[in-house]
């Protein structure tokens, strides 16, 4: 199978001539300055740069800062318990299993971006520990089993998924440093895995394994790149083997499209598996699984943040069912795994709708607490039971260190690093490109090894422009710069030097302009968001404009509970949030040809510049629109009760009045899927 793809190019500036290019997957250069992809694997869409080649500035710094003076950079302080000297990944005899590691796969990364020497000693114990655990068969981690203790995991040592996360771990680590002894590290433990899955498969000592064997897979084909040990290729088809089959669950089955089938983070995970497996295989019938999938997941289980409901199980379209944390920043390295891979454009705009709507939204702007499940409409955030899959002692909406299960205090620090990492790329024909906006810039290689420092200036998502001037070129050089064109807007703009580009999109939403470049050049792209509605549960009504989600702005009151029933669960103590604020509102129709006259927009260019945009307070965008209220939409079990159909025949509406939405990601209580009131079709 041929992977196509189209790009859209420009020759020299002043020439301003587009032409398309198609190229083949198996026709796709090899970058001759990063590591590429080795025969017989199918080449990659784009090149990962080394860790610590993309740096994040403005909004986006101070959102790693906070990470790094926060729970990510203190999470041995502020959670001692599992991630003190105890751990078993340190040595210890404390906690034994996933979550030890997860705080790493976070911590990693964030280091090597921020160039931080304290947090880089901080994870290098965990590292240095891990590789002198290995063993002469290979086999690395924990040896010993303990027995139970209160707040711990302290069994299954030997299970194969923990080590899953070490892996990726250890491919950052490299990819920052360049540590050889990873090399033979890995090589060592996979010749060991080769050796004893078929008596110990992945399921053996828990089924956690068998659902995210997509990792194990990932990382194999990493190593496989770098040695070209044809082993590895018999490991990757082992490992698929005994993986969950999600090609033909995605493909053949009703799974995705009951409530309560699987695992909301194990499908976030294991979503990956066929486009991982691609490379090895390239059939057509594993893209077209991920295509089901994504079909399925939005129309049974889908929210307009671009995740999916899962509160534990996946959990059907009523927008008060919950999404974990985990869920989300596990998804989200999914999509950027399958998005370099392909290139397939519906991975990076459901990656960006995640990281600016669903993600900001769950973790305090300090980044110390969470909610470890999020509700699209969420109008209260007090102890009780909800209509969840499980429930943790009534926690789980609540924001605290440890409330609902500490899982998600452990993994979610991979979110906004691993974002910063794939915002840039290098290209097959050495080449950079520009997936995802973010104020950032980069150091690389482009054409035959010329260093280039490129800044990208931008308030992007609250800003639709993005300037990029290449700051340093060792030497003017001619090469690809590629951009993705999202597909929400219309209209854009690309100028080059001050002067607009013609141009052309194909499929893969991507422009990229081929010409000699020099210190001083500037790129700048104008995106063009125009308000749209989109439909979800009950025929309700999302308001969205560019990549941003907008929600009802409530006035938020806190307050701090200690925790009497279960302290070592649920931490000492937790935040309660309530809200004055009228919420069963509809909004009203009106045709499509007026919504920007119906939802004004306004923008305040201060707040889109501010260090900290992602709260009520410092919502740089607002949108005013009329709306009524719906008496007999009440509260129901501490939410916002089920969803009137819209438009309803004779529904009972209150007085008129104005609302303001603010983006999604800036909320903490809101309403985002309204009803609608206005004419009924009967009439």
């Amino acid at each position: 199978m041929e992977l196509k793809r189209t790009i859209g190019s420009w020759t020299a500036a002043g020439m301003l001539a587009a032409t398309l290019v198609s190229c083949g997957a198996a026709e796709t250069p090899q970058n001759i300055n990063y590591r590429g992809t080795r025969a017989p694997l199918q080449p990659q869409a784009f090149v990962e740069l080394p860790l610590g080649s993309i740096s994040p500035s403005g909004w986006l710094r101070e959102m790693l800062t906070a990470q790094r003076d926060g729970a990510t950079g203190r999470l041995d302080e502020i959670y001692p318990l599992v991630m003190g000297p105890r751990n078993g990944w340190l040595g210890g005899d404390g906690d034994q299993w996933e979550r030890g590691p997860y705080w790493i796969d976070g911590l990693v990364p964030l280091a090597y971006i921020l160039q931080d020497s304290a947090l880089i000693a901080k994870a290098r114990p965990w590292i240095e520990w891990t590789l002198a655990s290995q063993q002469e068969d290979g086999y690395f981690g924990p040896v010993t089993d303990y027995e139970f203790e209160p707040g711990l995991q302290r069994d299954n040592c030997r299970d194969w998924w923990p080590k899953m996360v070490m892996l990726k771990v250890l491919m950052q680590y490299h990819s920052a440093t360049g540590d050889e002894r990873v090399v033979d590290f890995m090589t060592r433990y996979f010749h060991y895995q080769l050796a004893h899955l078929d008596r110990y498969p992945l399921d053996n000592w828990s089924f956690w394994a068998r659902f995210r064997g997509g990792d194990n897979m990932m990382a194999v084909y990493w190593l496989y790149n770098i040695t070209g040990d044809e082993t590895l290729l018999e490991l990757g088809r082992k490992l698929y083997t005994q993986t969950t089959p999600y090609t033909e669950m995605f493909l053949a089955g009703d799974k995705l499209t009951r409530v309560g089938t699987i695992h909301a983070v194990n499908l976030a995970q294991g979503i990956k598996t066929p486009i991982v497996y691609w490379q090895a295989d390239p059939q057509q019938k594993y893209l077209d699984a991920l295509d089901r999938a994504l079909d399925d997941l939005r129309r049974y289980h889908g929210y307009p943040t671009g995740m999916f409901s899962g509160d534990e199980a996946i959990h059907g379209t009523d927008p008060t069912q919950g999404v974990e944390l985990c869920t989300i920043v596990e998804y989200m390295f999914s999509l950027e795994t399958m998005y370099r891979i392909t290139g397939d454009p519906k991975f990076a705009e459901l990656l960006e709708k995640i990281a600016y709507n669903a993600l900001p939204a769950q973790v305090d702007d300090e980044f110390v607490t969470r909610q470890y499940f999020q509700q699209v409409n969420q109008v209260k955030l007090t102890s009780g039971m909800r209509n969840f899959d499980v429930n943790h002692d009534g926690l789980d909406c609540c924001f605290g260190i440890l409330t609902g299960y500490p899982c998600c205090t452990s993994n979610m620090h991979q979110g906004w690093p691993k974002f910063t990492q794939n915002l840039w790329y290098a290209t097959p024909a050495n080449g950079v490109a520009v997936t995802q906006y973010a104020p950032s810039e980069v150091r690389m290689k482009v054409a035959e090894g010329v260093g280039v420092r490129i800044e990208e200036r931008t308030n992007y998502p609250f800003s639709e422009t993005v300037a990029f001037r290449i700051e340093e070129l060792a030497r003017p050089a001619q090469f690809p710069f590629t951009v993705r064109i999202p597909s929400w807007s219309a209209d854009t703009e690309i100028r080059l030097n001050g002067e607009a580009v013609e141009f052309s999109v194909g499929e893969d939403r991507l422009a990229t302009i081929e010409r000699k470049w020099t210190a001083g050049d500037e790129l700048e792209l104008r995106f063009s968001p125009r308000v749209r509605l989109t439909t979800w549960k009950e025929n309700a009504r999302t308001v969205e404009r560019g990549p941003l989600v907008y929600a009802l702005k409530m006035e938020t009151e806190c307050r701090k509970v200690p925790n009497d029933c279960d302290p070592v669960y649920q931490g000492e103590w937790h935040y309660e949030h309530t809200s004055p604020t009228p919420w069963n509102y509809a909004l009203i129709q009106c045709s499509d040809d007026k919504l920007e006259t119906h939802y004004a927009v306004s923008v305040d260019t201060a707040k889109a510049a501010a260090a900290r945009p992602w709260s009520e307070e410092a919502a740089p965008v607002t949108i005013r629109t009329r709306a009524v209220r719906i008496p007999s939409w009440k509260e129901y079990n501490q939410m916002a009760g089920p969803l009137p159909y819209s438009i309803m025949y004779g529904l009972s509406t209150a007085e008129e009045a104005e609302i303001e939405l603010i983006p999604y990601g800036c909320t903490t209580l809101r309403v985002t899927e309204f009803p609608m009131a206005g004419r009924h079709s009967a009439e």
